[in-house]
């Protein structure tokens, strides 16, 4: 059986799995955090900044299996950041890995079976659009999946969203007009646009990037939109940026390596986490 395709006895205990992570996570009642964070490659300066953190490795937590890429601790971080309780996935689990979508997107199943209402989802990518640098941020306003693949496939259970969830506003409104306010204040200058997920591992063509240019793709990336997709069809409220690591292959002409995406997002990692506190202080929904 493909890696991409998990079994329907899999599927239908995908709620029950959830469940038992959750509970592993031990949290009691009414101190759920208000915000959960998953972090991409590199970008690890925001774990420093939990505090009072209580650190969990990935081998700890019931069905979840270890990161095996650089750059991804595989720890989750519970704590406070400006106050807000949050929980900070330190590294993904990748399609590219061989990992199905149900597998790479089992966090955000946790998140709702924990009732938080905010997914804020960081990851390290290819600047496609000209006037993108390396050390640019960008904050995701939509999405192509070029995966070749849907993490909703399957058996579908009701319990954890509809069948068919709508997706015209994936990343939300509400979300991108904070962290938009809160760059402006600190004098960053944040972009909009759109994130193309390709499976990866290796980087892409420069044919594949003039096909993603025409398509309408700001920059390109190997994660982030299953998790999305994943949080949308439980309601949770998502927002995402994505730090420009790279000159997408045939924008500039030099070779891509991941140690390039890793120093970059050592660069720009204190200056996104400061973002991304300031936003978390923000982010909690009205009751």
């Amino acid at each position: 059986m493909s890696t991409s395709e998990p079994s329907a006895t899999a599927r239908a205990s995908l709620r029950a799995r959830a469940c038992e992570s959750a509970q592993a996570l031990g949290f009691s009642r009414g101190e759920a955090p208000r915000a959960a964070l998953i972090l991409g490659s590199g970008l690890n300066d925001l774990a420093g900044r939990v505090e009072t953190a209580r650190v969990i490795p990935y081998e700890a937590v019931p069905h979840f299996p270890v990161p095996q890429v650089a750059g991804h601790a595989g720890r989750l971080i519970c704590g406070k950041i400006a106050g807000q309780p949050v929980i900070v996935f330190q590294g993904r689990f990748h399609f590219y890995e061989g990992h199905d979508l149900e597998t790479a997107t089992f966090p955000v199943r946790v998140v709702q079976e924990l009732g938080i209402p905010v997914l804020i989802l960081t990851a390290a990518t290819g600047g496609i659009s000209d006037g993108l640098r390396p050390g640019n941020l960008l904050v995701v306003s939509d999405h192509l999946n070029l995966l070749g693949v849907n993490p909703l496939r399957g058996p579908n259970d009701e319990r954890l969203g509809t069948r068919f969830p709508d997706m015209s506003e994936v990343y939300s409104r509400r979300l991108r007009a904070i962290a938009l306010d809160e760059g402006k204040a600190m004098g960053i200058e944040l972009v909009s646009g759109v994130y193309a997920c390709m499976s990866g591992p290796s980087y892409e063509t420069p044919a594949e990037i003039r096909m993603l240019r025409t398509l309408g793709a700001d920059v390109v990336g190997m994660s982030t939109v299953p998790e999305a997709i994943v949080a949308r069809h439980a309601g949770i409220e998502v927002l995402a940026f994505a730090l420009v690591s790279n000159a997408a292959a045939g924008v500039s002409g030099a070779p891509i390596t991941h140690e390039e995406v890793l120093e970059a997002g050592k660069r720009a990692g204190p200056e996104l986490a400061k973002l991304i506190e300031r936003v978390v202080a923000r982010a909690s929904p009205p009751e």
